[in-house]
């Protein structure tokens, strides 16, 4: 292993300008107290997106991902067309289009389909309303500043980047989408989730006290990968291999276990200031990302919050969400206990078509992003999710480079580092950045930054 090539800086960064930094920190509350009783309203959740005039959007990234959107964006309510679709790879364009005629029976036109990596420019303009992205998240936020200059609406998966400067860049379009009247919905679906919705509103209004820690997991088995292809150039390999590169997918951490992050966001009201955390690698067995974390991160007031993530075969798993309160608790879910683990709420379900009791929301909250961002198309009434997962997309950013550094890193270093990752060409041919997997202690050496 070289150590030259796995310096501080490589992880870390360093300070950005002033200027660059200072124009883009986010308002956000900063304190946890939910000890006053309130009333807290929160939107109405439609079954279905009110009727209008045909929106039109188009695809970029037509992966398992955004041909799940686009099916979802369908779904959502009347007259909504897929007419675009974009991809760097001709076979995903294919499958998609196929999909998008079999299950909904609309045929997206040959010309509008484009390839490469300038596609997303050109289904930006085929004439479209809104963009639906699903890209790998290392092209997230250049599409979406694109698409808000074009005047477009957007609904972009999670995370919203993969880096500090893609975080930041992620913010200024959200800032710049809310003073154009734009909506911007980032596929943190558990917000448009109905059983998570009404625990929230249980905890604002005092449900648990104030809040006083909490946990975070998204601990389950291996995704998938793909096996390096002698026709594939190193670029293409790496494309269709993105989950297991850092800068394309940001590692699972930022990946995957960012919606469990965003939930803690949610719920306290605010993000954690620092993190201290560890992680290996033991069975991915292509790209340079870990297959484990665990995250301490601390709040402004003290309070901490637990992070484990991993993508391990064969171990137990857990995908959930705890906050822990002075006078009680809740899986952030559909259940509120008090101190003596005596259960004092629960979210009532629908029945099921026996007439018992369900254990899943009316509305797939996958259907019901597109149909709240819809809505508020239709009615005139913005919603912009950009933001505040730009800021749950830098709490996981943070956390990985404290497990790949084994230092402290802060909010503040993230909000001032100049860490970009991935090349700075792109074509099919070699990838040419550092692809090590990093190692704590090694990646932080002195006088290499």
């Amino acid at each position: 292993m070289k150590n030259s090539s796995i310096s501080r800086r490589n992880f870390l960064g360093k300070a950005a300008t002033v200027g660059v930094a200072g124009m883009m920190v986010p308002t956000i509350i900063t304190s946890c107290s939910r000890d006053t009783k309130k009333v807290v309203a929160v939107p109405t959740m439609l079954d279905q997106a009110p009727d209008g005039p045909v929106l039109k959007a188009g695809v970029i990234g037509c992966g398992g991902r955004g041909t799940g959107a686009a099916i979802n964006f369908l779904s959502a309510g009347p007259n909504l067309q897929i007419v675009a679709l974009g991809d760097t790879f001709q076979d995903r364009i294919d499958s998609c289009r196929a999909k998008i005629l079999k299950e909904k029976g609309q045929e997206v036109p040959l010309e509008n389909c484009f390839v490469g990596f300038d596609a997303y420019q050109k289904v930006i303009d085929a004439g479209v309303d809104i963009i639906i992205t699903a890209t790998p998240p290392f092209f997230r936020p250049e599409i979406v500043a694109a698409a808000i200059q074009a005047k477009k609406h957007v609904f972009a998966e999670k995370p919203v980047c993969v880096d500090p400067v893609g975080a930041r860049s992620m913010m200024a379009t959200a800032k710049k989408a809310e003073g154009m009247g734009l909506c911007i919905v980032t596929g943190t679906q558990r917000r448009h989730q109905r059983d998570y919705v009404a625990a929230w509103q249980q905890v604002e209004q005092g449900a648990i006290g104030e809040i006083t820690g909490g946990n975070a997991y998204w601990n389950g088995g291996k995704l998938w990968h793909r096996d390096p292809n002698p026709d594939w150039s190193e670029m293409e390999y790496m494309i269709r291999n993105w989950v297991n590169w850092t800068w394309l997918s940001g590692d699972h951490i930022v990946e995957q276990h960012v919606h469990n992050l965003d939930v803690i966001n949610w719920f306290t009201g605010t993000h954690p200031v620092k993190a201290v955390g560890f992680g290996s690698r033991l069975r991915r067995v292509t790209g340079d990302q870990y297959d484990n974390f665990s995250i301490d991160y601390t709040f402004e007031n003290g309070m901490h919050v637990h992070s484990m993530c991993r993508q391990i075969n064969g171990c137990v798993n857990n995908v959930s969400e705890r906050i822990q309160g002075s006078k009680g608790s809740t899986n952030c879910r559909n259940t509120i206990l008090d101190l003596t683990g005596k259960e004092v709420w629960k979210y009532e379900y629908p029945l099921d078509k026996d007439g018992k009791p369900g254990n899943s929301v009316k509305v797939d909250p996958y259907v019901q992003e597109h149909i709240d961002l819809v809505t508020a198309i239709r009615t005139g009434k913005p919603i912009n999710e950009a933001e505040n997962t730009a800021i749950s997309t830098m709490v996981g950013i943070m956390g990985r480079i404290s497990a790949y550094t084994g230092k402290e890193v802060t909010y503040e270093e993230m909000m001032n580092s100049d860490l970009k990752l991935g090349p700075k060409v792109f074509v099919f041919g070699p990838v040419d950045i550092p692809k090590e997997v990093p190692v704590a202690g090694l990646a932080y050496v002195p006088n290499q930054a």
